[in-house]
């Protein structure tokens, strides 16, 4: 008989005791969260002693600005979606530019202080699978230093890992100590920044293409491109489709 949910959380509970900074079950599932020390003994036991072979993902989190809402201080106008495009929350900002006194009346660098995202900024997400014991698991380890966090690596647990750390190593900057071969994965040789960490900004310093005369690859200033930025799409109840629906089938009725 399969393990219920509940119970492998009890177990995780008693097999890791004060090192479990939280155990729970979370959208079904079970959810583990250790600190950055404990990560990897963690991860070895998950494997040898609970029988999680396989890693099936893990990424990289940038919890800045999180729980926090732009819109939530703002009376209901005529003005639409401006009153969330001329705000100013994490990367909507030019290079150089400061979120100081623009935007939200909270600090766009707080932190939600609810106990489910109590820690650092940066964290790791690692989903794990038993095919044996048909369990899955989501572990997370909050980073400490938020300057350049650091967590050890599970290619040594995990090998398949490796270009998964890769890929939260160039677009969070979470170094993970102990990988074979930190390097950039997705973005281009001397690229500068972490474009998933949510303070990068929204518009780029350089455009590519192609030079005919070079016979190159030319990076130049960007010239023509505006800061944007991602409002949320709200669909809203319009009276206007149910008036012309109702008027369309009034004459479809008549034609008759």
């Amino acid at each position: 008989m399969t393990e219920t949910v509940n119970t492998l959380v009890d177990r995780l509970r008693s097999r890791f005791g004060e090192r479990v900074l939280t155990a729970r079950v979370a959208h079904g599932e079970a959810m583990l969260e250790v600190a950055p020390a404990d990560w990897l003994a963690v991860a070895l036991d998950l494997r040898d002693k609970f029988g999680f072979e396989v890693a099936v993902d893990l990424c990289g989190v940038d919890y800045l600005g999180y729980g926090l809402d732009e819109w939530d201080t703002v009376a209901v106008s005529s003005e639409g979606f401006s009153r969330g495009v001329e705000g100013a929350g994490p990367g909507r900002f030019r290079w150089g530019e400061s979120t100081e006194g623009q935007g939200p009346k909270k600090d766009v660098n707080d932190v939600a202080p609810e106990a489910e995202i109590a820690g650092g900024r940066f964290a790791v997400v690692l989903h794990l699978l038993s095919v044996g014991n048909n369990q899955r698991l989501r572990l997370r380890c909050r980073c400490d230093d938020v300057a350049v966090p650091v967590v050890a690596s599970l290619t040594s647990v995990w090998p398949g890992l490796n270009w998964f750390e890769r890929e939260a190593f160039d677009l969070f900057g979470i170094v993970f100590e102990g990988h074979p071969d930190l390097r950039r994965l997705l973005t281009d040789y001397g690229f500068v920044g972490h474009p998933f960490r949510k303070d990068f900004p929204l518009i780029g310093n350089v455009e590519v293409r192609y030079d005919p005369q070079s016979k190159r690859v030319v990076y130049e200033p960007v010239t023509s491109v505006e800061p944007r930025v991602n409002v949320p799409r709200v669909l809203r109840e319009d009276s206007r489709y149910v008036t012309a629906a109702g008027e369309a089938a009034q004459r479809n009725e008549g034609g008759k």
